[in-house]
C-alpha cells in the first residue's frame, strides 16, 4: 500500500478530477481516477449490448473483459481488450449510464480490490471518486470532500464536453447531474457521502489553482 494516500471525493462537476490530477502533479504522486474505471465497465457493457439492469450480465462483462489502467503524463489511460478508450469513456451516453452501473454492489466489490492494487504500486497516491475516503481507503492520510453549487457544476461540465466536441444543453445537463446526485447519494452500497473525518471544500467561487492551493495548505496545517 502507498505510504501517502489522499482521497478526493465529491459529486460530478465539483472539480474533484481536475483537483486530484493537479494535486497529484504538485505532490509527485500517482493519480487514481476511479470514475474512469466505472466508465470503462459501462462502455464495455454498452458495446456488448448488455442489459445495464442485469447484474449477472454486468458481472460477466467485468470478469471476461481485459481492462488495463495506467498512468501516463499524470493521467489515467484506459484500455479495453487492448484498445485505447481513454477519450471515449467521457462520451455523454456513458455518463448517462455510469451511475446505474456503479450503484450495483457486486460490481463495486469487484473494483475496490483493483483500486487498492493500483494504489499499491505507488508510494504516493491521490485517489478521486465518490467513496474513496469512506470505503476504498478508510485509513487514508488525508480526506477531502469537494462541493459546488449545482448551476456552477453544470457550467463546468458543459464547458468540458464542449471542448471535447460535444453539443450540450446546459439546463438538461444540470437536470442530469441532479438526478445522478440523488442516485449516488441514496444507493445502499458506497453512497456519495463525506467521510466523518473528511475536510469539506466548497469550490463554487474558486479557480482550480485556488482549490489545490487551499488543499495543500490544509495538508501542511494538519501534517
Amino acid at each position: 500500500m502507498a505510504k501517502l494516500i489522499i482521497t478526493i471525493d465529491g459529486p460530478a462537476g465539483s472539480g474533484k478530477s481536475s483537483t486530484a490530477k493537479l494535486l497529484a502533479a504538485r505532490l509527485g504522486a500517482a493519480f487514481l481516477d476511479t470514475g474512469a474505471m466505472y466508465r470503462a465497465v459501462t462502455l464495455a457493457a454498452m458495446q456488448s449490448r448488455c442489459d445495464l439492469a442485469d447484474t449477472a450480465q454486468l458481472e460477466k462483462i467485468v470478469d471476461s473483459t481485459n481492462f488495463k489502467f495506467e498512468i501516463k503524463d499524470n493521467r489515467m489511460t484506459v484500455k479495453i481488450n487492448g484498445s485505447d478508450f481513454t477519450e471515449k469513456i467521457r462520451d455523454p451516453q456513458v455518463t448517462a449510464n455510469v451511475s446505474a452501473v456503479a450503484s450495483m454492489p457486486s460490481l463495486r466489490k469487484r473494483l475496490v480490490p483493483i483500486q487498492r492494487a493500483f494504489a499499491g504500486q505507488y508510494e504516493k497516491i491521490v485517489a478521486e471518486g465518490r467513496d474513496q475516503g469512506t470505503v476504498v481507503f478508510p485509513n487514508a492520510d488525508f480526506k477531502f470532500f469537494l462541493t459546488a453549487d449545482g448551476v456552477e457544476r453544470a457550467k463546468r461540465r458543459a464547458k468540458e464536453l464542449t471542448e471535447n466536441g460535444y453539443k450540450v444543453d446546459t439546463n438538461k445537463l444540470q437536470t442530469e447531474i441532479e438526478k445522478r446526485d440523488r442516485q449516488d447519494s441514496t444507493r445502499k452500497v458506497s453512497p456519495l457521502i463525506a467521510a466523518a473525518d473528511a475536510i469539506k471544500v466548497d469550490t463554487t467561487s474558486l479557480t482550480l489553482e485556488q482549490v489545490v492551493e487551499k488543499i495543500l495548505g490544509l495538508i501542511k496545517k494538519n501534517d
